[in-house]
């Protein structure tokens, strides 16, 4: 599916400079974000489709497929709430 993701209004992507990591904030804490994860989700902006995204970071990292992983990760921060998808 080649859907728009956006991150759901009530987390928000920051850099933890101390951490020197991406995290998901919201009102109950914080997710700690790996650095794959922190790639997908910098380039979550509404506006942005999920062929683009992987286009993108398969620009980044040539020769690798990525596409599998990726959705696979979409996946799961859908089922957690953390995004949302519309056509």
């Amino acid at each position: 599916m080649n859907a728009v993701l956006q991150i759901q209004r009530h987390f928000r992507l920051q850099f933890e400079a101390a951490q020197q990591n991406w995290v998901l904030l919201y009102p109950e804490g914080m997710v700690k974000l790996s650095p794959t994860a922190g790639e997908i989700f910098r380039r979550i902006d509404g506006k942005t489709t999920t062929e683009d995204l992987i286009h993108d970071l398969e620009a980044i990292f040539p020769g690798v497929d990525l596409r599998p992983d990726v959705l696979d990760f979409l996946k799961v921060a859908h089922e957690r709430g953390w995004i949302s998808a519309r056509l």
